[in-house]
């Protein structure tokens, strides 16, 4: 076996590949010409414009669902101030998703630190000693701090607002230097959460990413792929398909992407001439197989007892699941695996929400007397299932 895939290795490195730059085709690329986000990228220079005079600008809360150029535009337009100010304008970019980097208060704040080049032991400082260093080390000298906090509702969910009180507090208080938050959200409403402390220091200005239709990701693609695939592995038929499927998710340039990388990477694999529409359904397939399954995993671990309690249902061939029978199981996990268990009000309030993910499909039915209940569904194709179950199985002691 051993020779058999250093054989296979081999022949791979000297295999001719589709891909000219697949970088390109990742999230992470910033590309030199942003298309169809003129009026955005406008808009936000003119409100950080003020910082190259080192001159405090704006805070910004940008708005717009996944996939439609936020973060590749804060980051785009962070690359043309600093070639044009390195000196007195920092700009830091933090994905606020990231567990490493924004899961508490102290992470957060030990990320920023090291950008600013103070390295920061993962644990055992005080978090106020933290903002003190902060403090210092930004008003050392006359500059603007341009703070990006992409994902900043989830940010808000894991840690709560003090990170941004006290940011904009130390922001009243320096004296040499100031600190401008720009944040990136896909909730437009998670700000009427925050603490009235917070939305008045803040006194941000709001810009909103549109979806992108199928027209803008179709020109989106053909941009990217002309630059990340050789000339005539792609057809016309293969980027309009990748962008009127993406363009159904609620224009989401990313999953635009996403569909036609994976799909080279499978025609390469395969060893076909050309990419065709058929890979891209294949991709669609194995990106939502991917997607599903990431979604379960990443949630709270009540969630997923919650979760494995309806496969385990499921399994025995119930037609009719019902909150009460999932409660039972969910009891019983919990007991085995050492779990304090949840109430049945809060087990129901954790249904809806994996109902509202897509997972499950949850149908209110009425009893006549007996009441109201709901009747679930798995809403998970067999392979999501089978990697799930696998996985559930492994995580937790029937």
């Amino acid at each position: 076996m051993q020779e058999k895939l250093r054989t296979y290795f081999l022949e791979y490195v000297d295999k001719k590949s589709f891909f000219v730059n697949k970088n390109i085709l990742t999230h992470s690329y910033i590309p030199n010409e942003i298309l169809h986000r003129d009026e955005q990228i406008s808009n936000i220079a003119k409100i950080l414009a003020p910082a190259l005079k080192l001159e405090q600008p704006s805070n910004i809360f940008i708005y717009g669902t996944t996939g439609t150029g936020k973060s590749v535009v804060v980051n785009y337009i962070f690359k043309e101030l600093s070639a044009i100010n390195n000196k007195n304008l920092k700009t830091i970019y933090i994905n606020c998703k990231l567990r490493k980097t924004s899961d508490t208060e102290y992470r957060m704040l030990a990320y920023i630190l090291k950008e600013l080049n103070f390295p920061v032991p993962e644990t055992g400082l005080p978090t106020e000693t933290l903002y003190n260093k902060l403090f210092d080390l930004i008003n050392e000298r006359k500059q603007i701090l341009l703070l990006a906090l992409d994902e900043l509702d989830a940010l808000i969910k894991k840690i709560g607002d003090e990170l941004l009180y006290n940011l904009t507090r130390i922001n009243a208080e320096l004296t040499k230097s100031k600190i401008t938050l720009i944040g990136i959200s896909n909730d437009i409403s998670f700000t009427e959460n925050l603490d009235p402390r917070v939305k008045s220091s803040l006194s941000e200005e709001e810009i909103i990413f549109p979806p992108y239709n199928a027209i803008q990701l179709k020109d989106i693609l053909e941009e990217r792929a002309k630059k990340a695939l050789k000339p005539n592995v792609f057809s016309e038929g293969v980027i309009s398909k990748c962008a009127a499927l993406a363009a159904q998710e609620q224009g989401d340039a990313r999953r635009a992407l996403d569909l036609l990388r994976v799909a080279a990477e499978i025609a390469e694999r395969n060893e076909d001439p050309k990419i065709t529409e058929q890979h891209v359904t294949l991709a669609e397939q194995k990106l939502e197989l991917d997607r599903v399954v990431e979604l379960a995993k990443l949630q709270p671990r009540h969630s997923q007892l919650v979760l494995y309690s309806i496969f385990k249902l499921f399994e025995k061939g119930a037609d009719q699941i019902l909150t009460g029978d999932i409660y039972d199981i969910y009891i019983s996990l919990c007991k085995r695996n050492g779990y304090r268990f949840l109430t049945q009000r809060r087990v129901s309030d954790l249904i809806s929400e994996l109902d509202m993910l897509g997972l499950i499909s949850a149908k209110v039915v009425s009893k006549g007397r007996y009441g109201r209940t709901r009747e679930i569904k798995l809403a998970i194709a067999k392979k999501p299932f089978d990697l799930l179950k696998s996985y559930f199985s492994n995580l937790f002691e029937i």
